[in-house]
């Protein structure tokens, strides 16, 4: 089959530990857009990590990010749409969680920035925090896209485990970290739900789609592509959900894929 639109996760996918995504995969994504078909950079990043992809890879097509909760023109970087997480939904959460797990920390992902508790300790680089304080302040002001969770003890898929158990299907909750980060979107936002709905506007079917990942917040958006790869590597919940595989993004496995599917060429 020759796929009339690409969706790809963006760190651990086409984005190698080192943070650049190899000129042999640039010019893939070109040559598939050139070719009239659109790619979609689908992610669990904030729109605010977007801007070195975006300049990469020319400022060009739609991203979807926060796991499904915005989409966010890469041309003129700006967000187009967001499904967010409830003040009510998120809090009582929150509260849910923390009385079966008193040492998370928590923090918001908004549309203007980032605040997380004082008992929450970022990994990354996540910028100056617009507030740090208790989650009642916390959640409160733009929109909510995505609530984060940290256990500092509690592996990733034993906290996600846990927190399933615990939230049932208030809301979404999946991770894509090595450490204990629950990544938690409204009920019925994914990876997955967000394509669909791209994809429908766009009068493409889930068969004409191949979509690439590597983590368990891809999994909604891998098995509702015709066509999924797992890249080498991948979170083992990935590589038994999905049969198909492309090699790692260090050896530029989306874009050998594509070139493949696409008769590209080298």
């Amino acid at each position: 089959m020759t796929p009339k639109m690409v969706a790809t996760d963006l760190d651990g996918t086409i984005v190698p530990p080192n943070g650049r995504i190899s000129d042999r995969t640039v010019r893939a994504l070109h040559r598939v857009g050139a070719l009239g078909v659109p790619v979609v950079f689908v992610t669990g990043r904030p729109p605010r990590w977007m801007a070195d992809v975006a300049e990469r890879t020319g400022h060009t097509g739609l991203a979807i990010c926060a796991n499904g909760a915005v989409l966010y023109d890469l041309h003129e970087e700006r967000v187009v749409r967001h499904f967010p997480l409830a003040a009510e939904v998120g809090l009582r959460m929150a509260h849910l969680l923390r009385e079966a797990y008193p040492d998370l920390g928590f923090a918001v992902e908004n549309l203007d920035g980032f605040a997380h508790e004082p008992s929450y300790h970022p990994r990354w680089d996540v910028g100056e925090a617009s507030l740090i304080a208790p989650i009642e302040e916390i959640y409160g002001g733009a929109p909510v896209v995505k609530l984060l969770a940290r256990h500092e003890e509690l592996g990733p898929d034993e906290l996600l485990s846990a927190a399933r158990a615990v939230v049932g299907d208030l809301a979404e909750l999946t991770h894509s970290s090595t450490s204990g980060l629950l990544e938690i979107s409204a009920s019925g936002v994914s990876k997955g739900a967000t394509l669909a709905l791209v994809a429908a506007e766009w009068g493409i079917d889930a068969a004409d789609v191949v979509a690439f990942g590597d983590m368990p917040n891809d999994l909604p958006m891998l098995a509702w592509a015709g066509h999924g790869y797992a890249v080498e590597g991948a979170h083992p919940d990935v590589l038994a959900a999905v049969p198909a595989r492309a090699p790692s993004a260090a050896d530029d496995g989306v874009a050998r894929v594509l070139e493949e599917l696409f008769g590209l060429g080298g």
